[in-house]
Parts: C-alpha cells; structure tokens; sequence
C-alpha cells in the first residue's frame, strides 16, 4: 500500500474473512506512505506489516513492493491484491480450486469494475470489452502465446515455484503493465494459467475522479500495445470499428447503422457477462476518443519524461 489510507479498513476485512482456507499468512507492504496508511495497518493485530525499502534505481514501485513480499513469504501460493480490490468471502478459495482443476499455475480472476462517474462509465467497461471482443480465450488457455495472455495484476494468483524459476517481478522490473508481463513471462517459462472472469467474486473501483482516471491510464497506455507502430494500428481500427460507423450512418449511410449496432451489441454481452456498466453502451463512440485521446496524452508525456505515479517518475 502506497498512501492508501481510504482502503485500508475495507480491503483488511475483506482478507482477514476469507473461507474455507487454512495455513495462510498475510502481509501488507506499506511503501513509503505519507498519508495515515501506516498507522492504520498498526492497528491489525492479524497481519504482519512490512516497510517498503526505498525504491532502488530501475525499479517501479509495485513491482518492488511485490518482489519484497514475496521475499517475506512462506507460502506454496502467492496471492497478490490491490488495495482497491474487495474480495467475497470464498473468493481466494474459488480462485484455487479453479485453478488446480485446470491445471494451471496461475490465474487472474479479473474484478467487476465499478464505475459511478460519468467519464468512468465511458472507459471501465472498456478493460473487459477489449479482450472479451478481441481475444479467442480458450484457444488461447489451449495454446499458451504469449501474444494472446491477458491478464489483472488487482487480482492475481501464483505458485510460488513457477514465480520464482522464472524470476519473478524482478526480471520485469520496469515494466508499467506488470500484470501482463508477469503472465506473458510465466508463460514463456512453460507454465499455464490465464484470466479469468471474477465479477462475481471481487470488484474494484480502479479511480474516484475523472483525474485520477486521466493520470491512471496516461502513465501506462503508451505499453499497452507494445509501440509506436502498434499504437497507431489499433488506433486505427478503434476508429474503424468504434467512430467511422456511426459518423456514416448520422451522414446518410443506412447501412452504417449495422456496424454502430454489432459494436454497441458486443459491448452490452460483455457487460451482462462481467456483470459491468451498460449504461454507456450506445456512447462506445465517445469512449472510444476518450480512449485515444488518453492515449495520444500518454505518448505525449512519454516523450517529454513526465510520466509519474503516485509521485514518482514512471518512464
């Protein structure tokens, strides 16, 4: 936890309440907070509390406060959450049975993203939508590429062995999408394990103001794919798909409305399986600039070294 005072009592409850688990530990890393985190976790009686090192040179903090715990542990499972993230009772149970009953090493059961503003409702469903419309899952689970891994870093769930023999966050440690290079490096290793849908399980409110939004997804949507030339391409057909047909069916063109209408579709069968808001449906168009012009933002702040997080320099 870096300066997480509002989640702290939530997300305590939450993991000192689980089910039908036995043998389990603990621990909270609190990362150099400036706010009142620290005296808040001093309170819990049954949690061990870390103090984050300072930060060395070529780390980012996540990656380093997750490298620290996972020193600190003794577990045959590493179950790494958010601070944000509120979990059921039998959520970490469900997670690990599911798992070994597909004979994977890890697994990311992926929150319900909530959404209360209006600039919120726009993009959060877009995180499931995206790979829901565009990822052939179990032809994925099936033939493990690391090209078509997806995976939640706010809820994520890994033997200890296969984290460690294939170097864990430390092989990744500058990476801003920790989540999915940590999938993508497992399963580069030989192991399998993938995303999954959590919505019933844990949910997640990622941001609470439209600036916190803006600065969350500009610190990392310059890497989400994978360049300047990938950016470009999906941009492109984000437009393509998102923006051009309602553009031409408001211009005269009847049969533009087909394409409007098959995109909004694939949006609320997202919804309705991730249990996320479909409310902006019908303004995927709108969510679809906003989504460009964060990431025309995030590129613009990479190039001038201004990309930060919860102050500190993130590329």
């Amino acid at each position: 936890m870096r300066n997480e005072e509002r989640n702290v009592s939530e997300v305590i409850a939450a993991v000192t309440t689980q089910e039908q688990i036995s043998n389990n530990e603990i621990i909270v890393l609190d990362d150099n907070s400036t706010d009142s985190t620290k005296e808040l976790l001093a309170r819990y009686t049954n949690i061990r509390v870390l103090d984050g090192a300072e930060l060395p040179q070529g780390w980012l903090g996540k990656n380093y406060a997750c490298h620290q715990l996972v020193a600190h542990s003794s577990g045959e499972l590493l179950v790494f959450l958010d601070a944000d993230v509120r979990i059921a009772p039998q959520a970490v149970a469900a997670a690990i049975v599911s798992m070994e009953s597909w004979g994977w090493d890890f697994i990311s059961p992926y929150p319900r993203q909530d959404a209360t503003t209006f600039v919120e409702r726009l993009i959060q469903p877009l995180l499931q939508w995206s790979w829901l419309s565009s990822v052939p899952l179990r032809f994925a689970e099936n033939t493990q590429f690391t090209s078509m891994v997806i995976a939640n870093g706010q809820f994520f769930i890994v033997r200890k062995d296969a984290y460690l023999s294939s170097g864990g966050h430390k092989e990744i440690r500058s990476e801003v999408l920790d989540d999915l290079e940590l999938a993508r490096l497992l399963v580069k290793n030989g192991f399998k394990g993938g995303v999954a849908n959590g919505s019933s399980i844990a949910q997640c409110r990622m941001y609470n103001s439209a600036s916190e939004l803006a600065d969350g997804y500009t610190k990392s949507l310059w890497r989400a794919f994978g360049g300047v030339a990938g950016t470009i391409v999906v941009a492109l057909y984000l437009t393509l798909t998102g923006i051009a047909p309602l553009v031409l069916a408001l211009s005269g063109f009847p049969i533009a409305w087909l394409g409007y209408f098959l995109i909004v579709g694939s949006r609320l069968i997202a919804g309705v399986k991730v249990k996320s808001t479909l409310s902006s449906a019908l303004l995927h168009p709108l969510s679809i600039v906003v989504l460009l012009l964060l990431t025309i933002r995030s590129w613009i702040f990479k190039s001038r070294g201004t990309l930060t997080w919860r102050g500190r320099k993130v590329a």
